[in-house]
């Protein structure tokens, strides 16, 4: 997926289940010394890592940049950037507003991170998948179900056949319910919850398609599912790094919504007036 600037550490740790031990030597360097990068020559860096220049070069080949220059250029723009003291720590002395506004930031910033490592390949193929499904079930754990009963509530408004529940045992009875015409969406931050595991391998007996929103490092959840979507997030004094990637996933979801919207046309406007027809009478 092509971007008007590309994010050296976002693509970094977006790869780095993929890469070698070698790379993942480079990547570590990159990561724990990005003001020492920008200050030093490809030679430098090598020297210090004790590879070749041409390995160091194929690295940032391999992240999406043209060589050792472009990808000092987009590491330096983002050292200097303002979000980057988005993650500093909230002190006990910070008033009202100078903890909402560090929140504020910190959700840009993971929600501009996931957009910078989302695959448009597997984008597409989630939008198919969906939109090619008899009913889609949307399975979470935890705070995640609490995303999953979200997703439900956004696409009941698309006219499609869609489901989801907070309680492990109705997931897996419906799980195993399931046919090679359903699609299954499963939410784990971590990727290896034991009971979104479960409920995985029991929908792929059936055959139904699988998608996976998970964080960006390698997981059993992403191994196993047939299409898997990322999130990055990063942990801060009063937030875990789950509790952060939550807008990321609502994010993504929506944008998973919108466009099945879009491909719906007409049907989706048609189901949506009903819903809103429908629960006009809520209203005073």
């Amino acid at each position: 997926m092509k971007k008007d600037h590309q994010h050296c550490l976002a693509s970094i740790r977006s790869h780095y289940p993929q890469f070698s031990v070698t790379e993942k030597k480079i990547a570590d360097y990159i990561l724990e010394n990005p003001t020492h990068i920008i200050h030093s020559t490809i030679n430098g860096m090598a020297e210090d890592l004790g590879v070749a220049d041409s390995t160091v070069f194929r690295f940032c080949k391999r992240i999406g940049f043209k060589g050792y220059q472009a990808m000092k250029i987009a590491l330096a723009s983002e050292i200097v950037t303002p979000l980057k003291d988005i993650h500093e720590r909230v002190d006990e002395g910070d008033s009202v507003q100078a903890v909402a506004t560090k929140v504020f930031r910190s959700n840009m910033k993971t929600i501009e991170d996931t957009l910078m490592v989302l695959n448009e390949e597997n984008l597409l193929k989630a939008v198919d998948a969906m939109d090619g499904a008899r009913g889609i079930e949307f399975f979470g754990s935890g705070g995640s179900g609490v995303i999953a009963l979200d997703a439900y509530h956004k696409f009941i408004r698309t006219g499609m056949r869609v489901h989801a529940t907070s309680d492990s045992h109705i997931q897996l009875m419906t799980a195993s319910q399931m046919t090679e015409a359903d699609c299954a969406v499963f939410i784990s931050h971590s990727g290896s919850t034991k009971d979104i595991l479960q409920i995985l391998n029991q929908v792929k007996e059936t055959g139904a398609k699988t998608i996976g929103i998970t964080n960006f490092a390698k997981s059993p959840l992403s191994d196993k599912v047939d299409i898997p979507l990322y999130t990055v997030s990063e942990e801060t004094d009063y937030r875990s790094e789950a509790l952060s990637s939550r807008i990321a996933q609502l994010t993504l979801i929506d944008a998973l919504y919108v466009n099945i919207m879009v491909r719906r046309e007409a049907k989706g406007q048609d189901a949506l007036q009903k819903m809103r027809n429908a629960i006009s009478v809520k209203r005073i």
